[in-house]
């Protein structure tokens, strides 16, 4: 099975890398022509092979996508930098695995499409931090046809720990969203908590401690808010506020599909959008807690 992975990001590439250790057949290739030929230069002793162009992964039989976007992804198969495109070069049908976060409805599409060129679609977007890329135990979410996914579940195991089958193409996108959205909302209640805590002149880590031993517990209180966000903390965990928010974009766009808009998720949309706007590109998704201290000054909530 040749096999190539497009995206070579902070996910990425653990992920390649870690694919490619069980599928020796394995070409990576990232958009960026910095970062693709950095990659070219440094991974070469380590075993892992880097394309140096879309050109490079023609023929496979599988490409596995890791980008921004769903359009992203359409992007690199129907249009990038080669005539004729990618979509047309690869082998008799192939199957496209997008692990980004993709809209499901952008996804669906891209599967009609590829379904009349006699290809197939998967959506197995990923959940979990950079170093469970690194250590090969994400979750996976899969969506599509299930002798499909059984075909490809020993590429799947290289990279996750768990996978769950979703449904029909499309349906792990949509869960991915939702599972993102119910994260989001989860941080932002832990962030309030601690303004709130801080305001009573009461002991931060001790709420952590009681969150944590409470029916309050989630993952923020259980990962985020000792580990980075309290005095000291490097606000660094592992995931970008902007990809955090554009999730959010994807889970609050189902509106229209599902035919009323939740009030939560509103709140929790348009709270992360403002925050894009003020914070830099670089903001880790922790950062919402240091947007909030901004927005809500001591002497609005004294």
């Amino acid at each position: 099975m040749r096999i190539g992975f497009i995206g070579l990001g902070q996910m990425g590439f653990p992920m390649f890398g870690n694919l490619s250790k069980q599928h020796a057949n394995t070409i990576g290739y990232d958009g960026s022509p910095e970062l693709n030929t950095k990659l070219r230069q440094t991974t070469s002793q380590h075993g892992l092979n880097i394309a140096s162009s879309l050109l490079d992964l023609q023929d496979a039989d599988v490409i596995i996508t890791m980008l921004p976007h769903g359009k992203a992804v359409r992007a690199c198969l129907f249009d990038g930098d080669d005539t004729p495109a990618l979509v047309t070069r690869l082998a008799k049908k192939a199957i496209i695995i997008d692990m980004s976060s993709s809209s499901p409805l952008d996804t669906i599409e891209l599967a009609s499409d590829l379904k009349s060129r006699g290809m197939s679609l998967i959506d197995a977007p990923v959940s979990g931090s950079v170093p469970k890329a690194v250590a090969g135990t994400l979750s996976i979410m899969a969506g599509g046809d299930d002798e499909l996914i059984e075909s490809v579940m020993p590429l799947l195991e290289a990279m996750g720990k768990t996978i769950i089958r979703t449904g029909k193409v499309g349906s792990a996108h949509g869960m991915k969203a939702l599972n993102n959205y119910v994260y989001a909302a989860g941080l932002l209640a832990a962030s309030e908590a601690l303004m709130l805590c801080k305001a009573l002149n009461l002991n931060l880590d001790t709420l952590v401690d009681v969150l944590n031993a409470s029916s309050g517990r989630n993952v923020a209180t259980e990962t985020k808010l000792k580990q980075h966000m309290l005095e000291g903390g490097d606000f660094k965990a592992g995931f970008g506020l902007h990809l955090m928010a554009k999730d959010l974009s994807i889970a609050h766009g189902l509106n229209t599909h599902a035919g009323f808009t939740p009030p939560q998720l509103t709140l929790c949309y348009e709270l992360w959008q403002e925050a894009c706007q003020q914070l830099p590109s670089i903001a880790d998704n922790t950062e919402i807690y240091r947007f909030l201290e901004t927005k809500l000054q001591p002497s609005q909530h004294a």
